[in-house]
């Protein structure tokens, strides 16, 4: 008999919700379509309350596929109740599975739930919706009763049981990854035939690898490094991760007299963040990933550009490019810069922020990973 294992088909990071007074929720579904980019016979889900500082009750969870609602159980019942920084697996769902379909994954809260553990997401596949009441039955939701949200609460893996040859690749970041170009490379190993592959983003908006905000003010700028990778790249059927990050280390510092929550004593030296890198190659390793590393993309224009963070941010290209430490760089700041202004993005490629790259740049990021990794 062919060898079965679980591999992840869809993920996301856990992170920090903005601290708002309405940061309670109750009586409300959630529901998230997940992409199914290959064949499988159960499906296992994971809900996370990582960031949580009290327990969350989760009371029914249904699978919505094929026109068909399947109840999903954890330990044979409905509801389950997890704590502050813990996680849960529910029971596998048997359920046979077809590549390129979606399942939409419904969740209902019914008491005032503290939504803390989030992460925002956008991009072709990513795009969720809420309603209020419990709608985990209801297969077409009125969009006049519900609405659409980028928000992932506490739905963190969906992991389904395939063949052998299966294997997913994580993309681990921050608001940059937390954007198009994991969708758009999903989308692109489905149309260029790599049909054993996943892709799972895990990523963080406002993160950084050495430094995380403690106040409530910034506190959703997400986890640093050694909060967050041992904790997210871990992965069913996983053997490489693609690492983008950094660029939050250099950019957010400004100095007390500007931002008193952005001293400028957070401002890593070059060595320092490449040691933190180091860190993330060397954790990687010890799960047995291949590892791949972009380089940080051009920033010319960023509110908080200068010079000196400009020459920092070669300086930390240049190791990405050249280390031996890693299975290989992906250049997308060569990608994506204008050759004439070589700081800047390419005017096709700028969202007009000057530090996140527009939609044309996404799928520039996706096609600049090599297609050997995909296969």
């Amino acid at each position: 008999m062919e060898e079965k294992k679980w591999v992840s088909v869809w993920g996301n990071a856990v992170s920090v919700a903005e601290n708002r007074p309405e940061r309670y929720a109750k009586d409300i579904t959630i529901r998230y379509p997940v992409h199914i980019p290959f064949d499988g016979q159960a499906l296992r889900l994971t809900f996370d309350n990582y960031c949580g500082t009290e327990p969350i009750t989760i009371s029914k969870v249904t699978v919505l596929y094929g026109g068909k609602v399947y109840p999903v159980c954890f330990a044979g019942e409905r509801a389950v109740t997890v704590d502050a920084g813990k996680n849960i697996i529910s029971d596998p769902l048997a359920i046979l599975l077809t590549e390129d379909e979606v399942i939409q994954v419904s969740f209902y809260l019914a008491d005032f739930t503290l939504m803390r553990s989030v992460v925002y997401a956008c991009g072709p596949l990513s795009e969720g919706i809420y309603a209020n009441g419990d709608a985990t039955e209801i297969v077409h939701l009125d969009r006049d009763r519900s609405r659409v949200t980028h928000l992932f609460y506490f739905l963190s893996n969906v992991s389904v049981l395939t063949d052998g040859e299966k294997r997913s690749i994580v993309c681990y970041g921050d608001s940059i990854t937390a954007q198009n170009w994991p969708d758009e490379l999903a989308l692109r190993c489905f149309t260029e035939g790599y049909r054993d592959t996943a892709i799972i983003r895990r990523a963080t908006s406002g993160s950084r690898i050495l430094r995380q905000y403690h106040c409530i003010t910034y506190e959703s700028y997400g986890l640093k490094g050694s909060n967050r990778f041992h904790h997210e790249v871990p992965t069913d059927g996983a053997d490489t991760v693609i690492i983008q990050q950094g660029i939050n280390d250099i950019i957010h510092p400004v100095g007390e007299q500007v931002n008193i929550f952005r001293p400028m004593s957070d401002l890593p030296t070059v060595q320092e963040l490449i040691d933190g890198l180091k860190t993330y190659i060397s954790q990687a390793r010890s799960y047995g990933y291949k590892v791949y590393v972009g380089t940080l993309l051009p920033m010319g224009g960023w509110r908080t550009d200068a010079p000196w963070r400009q020459e920092m941010r070669h300086a930390y290209n240049d190791f990405i490019r050249n280390t031996d430490l890693i299975d290989g760089c992906i250049d997308f700041d060569l990608a994506l810069r204008d050759p004439q202004q070589p700081d800047r993005f390419l005017p096709a490629y700028d969202s007009g922020d000057h530090l996140h790259p527009s939609a044309a740049g996404y799928r520039r990021m996706a096609m600049e990973i090599p297609a050997h990794i995909l296969k």
